[in-house]
């Protein structure tokens, strides 16, 4: 459990527990909070992802749609302008599977300390593998638009940049992840001092900090990550956009 010592003597919880230990292939693996949180996460995703399913599948496609319907509607039209606007026409729409499942599972994740539980990417070992995804996609992209060329950008502009070049490419999913990470990790601190510390009587009024560390900061975070993703893999597609 990860706790923080006060020099009053008091513990606060920052909600990190391990409730279930394995041994794997010599090694002891944990079951914690985060692998909780993340599951509760899916499972949030998976009953909406449902209810939408069958809310399309009942919509009269001879009538403008309407509420549910509508909401999911604008959601699509407003993810497909942002990916043509960034990656352009030719193929921005290609990643709107990945970029949508991207952006709704991180805006879903940081806003879940709504709901009391301990945002799953407050934990640099989600985070990190999320961008590893991202960067394995953006050097795939890269090989397969540029092809000798993005072997050839690594000495550019002169020879002596190989190592900074290298270095930049690798830096990438690690920027990436702790940019993340940092921001929803200082957000759980502060929230788990602010009610360690105060206790009871910090039930109603830190409802405005929720806004500004859950709600704004979470959807910023989100829209940052996928952001840089889009950015990145056009940057190596280049001007075939």
């Amino acid at each position: 459990m990860m706790v923080a010592q006060l020099s009053g003597g008091a513990d606060l919880d920052f909600y990190i527990e391990g409730y279930a230990k394995f041994e794997l292939f010599g090694q002891t693996l944990y079951m914690t909070t985060t692998h909780i949180c993340l599951a509760i996460v899916f499972v949030i995703i998976t009953v909406f992802a449902i209810i939408a399913n069958r809310a399309i599948k009942k919509a009269d496609v001879s009538k403008a749609p309407s509420g549910f319907v509508n909401v999911l509607e604008l959601l699509v039209e407003t993810l497909d302008n942002m990916l043509v606007n960034t990656m352009g026409a030719k193929h921005g729409l290609k990643f709107s599977n990945y970029i949508g499942s991207l952006f709704t599972l991180l805006l879903v994740c940081n806003l879940s300390g709504l709901l009391g539980l301990r945002p799953p990417t407050a934990d640099f070992g989600v985070t990190f593998p999320l961008a590893l995804i991202s960067w394995f996609m953006i050097q795939y992209n890269g090989i397969k638009y540029q092809k000798w060329g993005k072997a050839k950008s690594l000495f550019e502009p002169i020879f002596l940049f190989f190592p900074i070049n290298v270095i930049s490419e690798f830096s990438t999913p690690v920027s990436m992840s702790l940019r993340l990470f940092g921001n929803m990790f200082s957000g759980t601190i502060m929230m788990s001092l602010i009610y360690g510390l105060l206790g009871k009587v910090a039930i109603i009024w830190p409802s405005a900090l929720h806004a500004y560390l859950d709600v704004f900061a979470g959807a910023l975070q989100a829209y940052v990550f996928i952001m840089l993703t889009m950015v990145f893999v056009s940057n190596q597609i280049g001007e075939e956009t």
